[in-house]
């Protein structure tokens, strides 16, 4: 789900990517977990079932959101407008994991201690990276990649910024909440709490049911951190990036607001072209 969701939010070429993306799927899973040959093919199988319903079902709604967005973007915006749209998104990747979940389940019922075990050093691995790219020890490296990973995304949509918006969002950058600490504790608390539950349902041969009900539990705590600190530091976090995203797209000039018409454009085309493909 994460590689979809990169792939469709940062690719140019969104029909070849999101074709390539169940192979590329298996190829992220198998990263984490090492199918043995029998896993890979039913792995593969419920990959490719997943996104013949996401292309069937999907696709359009996603092509309709990109058209009302496009409406909206040559006006000024709101806080408010932005946290709506996050989270219609939300909505949607809710819909998408729900529909991953049984054959996810049945995935992880199968996983060997072995495999688990694989699974955990990849997880080592992740938060080495992820010190890496968010906890360099000189602090104004620190600021300068978060500020980088801000400009990206903002570029992305609105195309190049002025030397002066940079300077503003700069500013803006390094106003925010945003803790790589605290991120990094909770992620670290993620992986141990899905390590533990899913040794336990290799451990007792936990039923369908019940591997749903978990995987659904941890999903929701990814989305909802059971740990009330953190919960509340997610909710000041969600709030400063409506308020960021609207002041990036406020301060944009009218040629830039057209940039990023086109762009909505083009995924909006592109998510129409492959709701009409053939699955």
């Amino acid at each position: 789900m994460a590689l979809l969701l990169a792939l469709l939010a940062g690719c140019s070429a969104v029909r070849f990517a999101y074709n390539q993306a169940p192979d590329l799927a298996f190829w992220w899973l198998d990263r984490y977990v090492d199918f043995d040959d029998a896993q890979e093919v039913r792995a593969r199988a419920a990959i490719a079932d997943w996104f013949r319903w996401h292309r069937g079902t999907q696709l359009a709604d996603y092509a309709t959101l990109l058209a009302k967005a496009r409406a909206e973007v040559s006006e000024p915006v709101t806080p408010a407008q932005m946290c709506r749209w996050a989270d219609d998104i939300s909505t949607r990747l809710d819909a998408a994991v729900d529909h991953a979940l049984p054959p996810l389940a049945d995935a992880v019922r199968a996983l060997s201690p072995q495999q688990l075990d694989h699974l955990a050093r990849k997880y080592e691995k992740n938060l080495k990276e992820y010190r890496k790219d968010f906890l360099q020890p000189d602090m104004e490296e620190r600021r300068e990649a978060q500020f980088k990973r801000v400009l990206d995304r903002a570029e992305m949509l609105y195309g190049r910024l002025s030397d002066t918006q940079r300077e503003r969002m700069a500013q803006w950058s390094a106003a925010s909440p945003f803790d790589p600490e605290m991120w990094f504790t909770e992620r670290q608390h993620r992986q141990q709490d899905a390590l533990a539950a899913l040794r336990r349902l290799s451990a007792e041969h936990a039923g369908q049911d019940e591997a749903q009900h978990v995987l659904k539990r941890l999903y929701d705590e990814m989305m909802h951190s059971p740990r009330e600190a953190h919960r509340v530091y997610q909710e000041r976090l969600w709030q400063y990036n409506c308020g960021l995203a609207a002041q990036v797209h406020n301060m944009t000039t009218p040629d830039q607001r057209a940039h990023a018409a086109k762009r909505l454009k083009g995924w909006e085309d592109d998510m129409r072209a492959l709701a009409a493909q053939p699955r």
